[in-house]
């Protein structure tokens, strides 16, 4: 993990490749839960007998459940003191590659795009992408926004 002393330190570091994080394996347990959480019970995803028989051989990740571990994966990557907080302010773009069988190994790189001036803190940008043990292409690719605010 990279620890940045504060925002000036992260705006500094423009450009620099974070990571990688450690390998987190995708459960079927951790795919039903959020199936149940987001109502989206599609087979594909939980019903690991029929998915056999798909073109994917199992059940896979939503790619939206693949897409949530990236708060996880920040903490992993990088830290930034001299902060009230940090919050999640949101997308530029999410591309899903490829499919995450259950089963399998994820990992987060991130590389920091840019830090802005807000009128609410700092906004960092940060281009997350998650790999799949094994493959060379990135399975999901995000550009995530983070809001840096201040200490008081």
């Amino acid at each position: 993990m990279r620890t940045f002393a504060n925002v000036q330190e992260l705006k500094e570091a423009v450009g620099e490749t974070l990571g990688p994080t450690e390998w987190r394996t995708v459960t079927q347990e951790q795919v039903n839960t959020f199936a149940d959480a987001t109502d989206d019970h599609q087979w594909i995803h939980v019903d690991p007998e029929r998915a056999k028989e798909s073109p994917f051989g199992g059940t896979i990740a939503h790619g939206f459940l693949t897409l949530s571990l990236l708060p996880s994966f920040m903490t992993q990557l990088m830290s930034v003191g001299e902060i009230e907080m940090a919050v999640n302010f949101g997308l530029n773009k999410v591309r899903f590659a490829k499919p995450v069988p259950v089963g399998s190994r994820v990992r987060a790189t991130g590389q920091i795009v840019s830090v802005k001036n807000s009128p609410a803190g700092q906004l960092a940008e940060l281009k997350v992408s998650v790999e799949l043990e094994g493959e060379r292409r990135a399975v999901c690719v995000a550009e995530a926004l983070l809001l840096y605010v201040a200490k008081a």
